[in-house]
């Protein structure tokens, strides 16, 4: 089964509880939120803040993905904010083990993420203990962007590594997804996909949400 998590940076956060609820009602089964901190990555998102707000009005799977430097020291902000998932880059942790430990006594699941310039074998030690593997398809900071086709590979070696820690452990795909691509995606593996331009930008989100589904 294919999860679409359409990505809250691309929202109108001038309704973002009504955006919330569309595309609730359009199909979506998570929403992907990206706190961005102005130093991990060049751009500054929302906070624990926004998030404990938005939980109050939706059951919908919160899936947050920290795109920030010293993560631990917002685990405990977030679970307790709402999140289902909290997802931590690679690159920003020197030590991964003792983090996903730390998210899941908080009560959430743990995703591991990686740039698409990092190899996935630098997460082989930790794969078996996560929840989600997160492979970006393009640059993270900004949203609308072209996906990167050379990713395509990267996201192949992650199912194969998945899959051989007998786990269920998702794949989410992050970055310029879109129907013409989702199809080459899900064929390599991914079981999540992240889409926020293509989905809010569509004038239709149920259909664009189908879209992708269907690819």
């Amino acid at each position: 089964m294919i999860l679409i998590a359409p990505s809250i940076l691309s929202a109108d956060f001038s309704k973002l509880g009504d955006e919330l609820k569309a595309i609730e009602k359009a199909g979506a089964e998570w929403l992907h939120i990206d706190v961005m901190d102005g130093h991990f990555v060049p751009n500054i998102t929302i906070g624990p803040i926004v998030v404990s707000k938005i939980r109050k009005i939706s059951d919908i799977f919160f899936d947050v993905h920290l795109m920030i430097e010293h993560p631990e020291k917002y685990i405990e902000q977030f679970a307790k904010a709402g999140a289902n998932l909290i997802t931590v880059h690679a690159e920003a942790c020197n030590e991964l083990e003792p983090l996903i430990k730390k998210i899941k006594e908080y009560g959430c699941k743990a995703g591991v993420s990686v740039n698409p310039e990092t190899p996935i074998d630098e997460i082989k030690d930790v794969i078996g203990m996560v929840d989600l593997v997160l492979v970006m398809s393009v640059h993270p900071g900004f949203g609308g962007q072209g996906f990167i086709k050379e990713v395509l590979p990267k996201i192949k070696q992650a199912r194969d590594m998945i899959n051989k820690t007998k786990k269920k452990i998702y794949l989410e795909v992050d970055g310029g997804i879109n129907k013409e691509n989702a199809k080459t995606v899900k064929q390599n593996g991914a079981d999540v996909l992240v889409a926020g331009n293509f989905v809010f930008t569509s004038g239709n989100y149920k259909e664009a949400i189908q879209s992708l589904k269907d690819a």
